[in-house]
């Protein structure tokens, strides 16, 4: 009951700072308009509105790990598994920039979704082949341009945290571009805030790591397919890692718990 007493609290803060933020993304983009066409800056000013909930949220605790991997000045294909809506605000914890690839609900959403076409973010209709086309062709604007794009290629989010089948699409863009892929690992936001779910279970740790660049020359000879699934095997096997620390974590604590228990008693 506590749990989503705090849920709805922090629900209520999201939408009035939304509001309250929004007007500063604003302001960015008009003073930026002549000269930042990239929106480099209106990036890195969402970077800070959307990590910011990642940091005052009292259950969270957030863990970033290889920011270092991610050169400036290079374009990248980001892709990384998906577990949850969480898993947007973690990413801007990457503070470097980067288009989304989103969801076109999104858009629709006052202030964030504004702020979003401020971004030029790259919008998408899940099954709609028209919005897919469109989606690849955006998306190989923004990186011809200079700018890396975020996908997940997941395609939604998994139920049970499990990474499921990649989709072709950042894989497509990665050879046609001869650009590298940068893979990153998210892990425990699916139990922080589980699908159709505003719910809190306690304290969670939200795992995002950014592992090394997988240059062109590594997988140039491979196909689409094998590509992703050679992407997804990296992916999947840090998850597991970082499932793995988590649990040893909480066996830890768990342990230190019970034996302050003992000696209260």
């Amino acid at each position: 009951m506590a749990d989503r007493i705090i849920s709805t609290i922090y629900l209520f803060f999201i939408m009035i700072t939304c509001a309250i933020l929004f007007v500063p993304a604003l302001l960015i983009w008009l003073v930026t308009l002549p000269f930042d066409k990239r929106k480099v800056i209106q990036h890195q000013y969402t970077c800070f509105w959307g990590a910011l909930y990642t940091w005052c949220f009292p259950f969270w605790r957030t863990h970033v790990s290889g920011r270092k991997n991610i050169r400036r000045g290079v374009t990248y294909v980001i892709v990384s598994n998906h577990q949850s809506q969480l898993d947007i605000l973690l990413a801007f914890n990457l503070f470097r920039h980067f288009k989304w690839v989103s969801k076109a609900e999104v858009f629709k959403l006052p202030f964030v979704g504004w702020n979003m076409y401020l971004n030029r973010y790259v919008r998408l209709v899940r099954g709609d082949k028209e919005s897919i086309e469109k989606m690849m062709v955006t998306s190989e604007e923004r990186l011809r341009e200079g700018s890396s794009v975020y996908i997940c290629p997941e395609g939604t989010r998994s139920m049970d945290g499990k990474v499921k089948t990649f989709k072709p699409g950042a894989f497509i863009l990665a050879h046609k571009l001869k650009l590298p892929i940068i893979p990153i690992a998210i892990s425990g936001t699916c139990k922080a805030l589980p699908k159709y779910s505003m719910n809190t279970s306690g304290i969670q740790h939200l795992y995002l790591d950014i592992m090394e660049e997988i240059p062109y020359e590594k997988f140039a000879s491979l196909s689409v397919e094998d590509t992703a699934e050679m992407i997804r095997d990296i992916i999947v096997k840090r998850v597991d890692e970082l499932v793995e620390l988590e649990n040893r974590r909480r066996s830890k604590a768990y342990i230190a718990e019970t034996e302050n228990l003992a000696d209260e008693a």
